[in-house]
């Protein structure tokens, strides 16, 4: 019989299947990421301006200080400080020397974290809008943006833009809103369980890729990975769940 009358499951040898076969590739329909220890190794920049700062207050910080120090404002390290040393100092002004001290260690010292631009060049390949999302101060953020690019990002919060930031879900909850996106579409990446909590309570699906020992939180919609070098676009898609698109 002739080819035109072969039965569509019969392929000639070598040939490819038809496209509509092919399986499509599902992707997230938004990455959220989180700045400090996620794509930018600064996360230990900020321990050591707290650190130095305990020291000058004669209150050296130990690992039980590391909830109240990593992934959280400056604001909050602040009245931390405060109210354990017991200081005449105002928070304040613990803020502000915190403020200057770790603008000037990002501003020396920017560097990013293993495979976190190559994640963000397969996603921009891919047409996923990502949103850049810190509990860090703008001048902050903007030196890192100064760094590693602007044009990355579709959005970029800061601590700053939100009445609350972390572990509040304000920040998550606005840059989907900019995004035109439900927090439930999309994949919050996070390195700390401030902003673990901060994205879960918004509703985002999380990656964790921890960038200190402190324990993370276990939860339905939170996966761990050791490093950003061990995710791909057909990862992220996955953990989005429901909220993925098909391209």
């Amino acid at each position: 019989m002739p080819d035109s009358a072969l039965p569509e499951s019969v392929l000639p040898e070598n040939s490819a299947p038809p496209a509509a076969a092919l399986p499509a590739v599902v992707l997230p329909a938004a990455v959220l990421f989180d700045m400090d220890g996620t794509l930018v190794d600064t996360e230990q920049l900020w321990w050591q301006a707290a650190a130095e700062l305990a020291e000058e207050l004669n209150r050296p910080l130990t690992d039980q200080d590391a909830p109240e120090v990593l992934g959280q404002a400056i604001e909050h390290t602040a009245a931390h400080l405060h109210r354990v040393s017991g200081t005449t100092l105002g928070e304040a002004e613990l803020a502000a020397r915190l403020g200057e001290s770790f603008a000037g260690k990002v501003a020396a010292e920017t560097v990013p974290r293993p495979g976190a631009l190559a994640l963000l060049a397969s996603l921009r390949d891919a047409r996923v809008p990502t949103a850049l999302v810190s509990a860090s101060p703008r001048r902050v953020v903007d030196l890192v943006l100064s760094a590693i690019g602007r044009d990355w990002f579709a959005v970029t919060l800061a601590a700053e833009d939100t009445e609350r930031t972390k572990p509040a879900p304000d920040p998550y909850l606005a840059a989907a809103e900019r995004l035109g996106l439900d927090p439930a579409a999309c994949l919050a990446v996070e390195d700390t369980p401030t902003g673990v909590a901060s994205a879960t309570a918004a509703g985002c699906a999380v990656l964790a890729v921890p960038s200190t020992a402190v324990p993370m939180p276990r939860g339905e919609r939170i996966t761990l990975l050791a490093s950003l070098e061990q995710a791909d676009l057909a990862l992220l898609g996955k953990l989005a769940g429901p909220g993925a698109v098909r391209p």
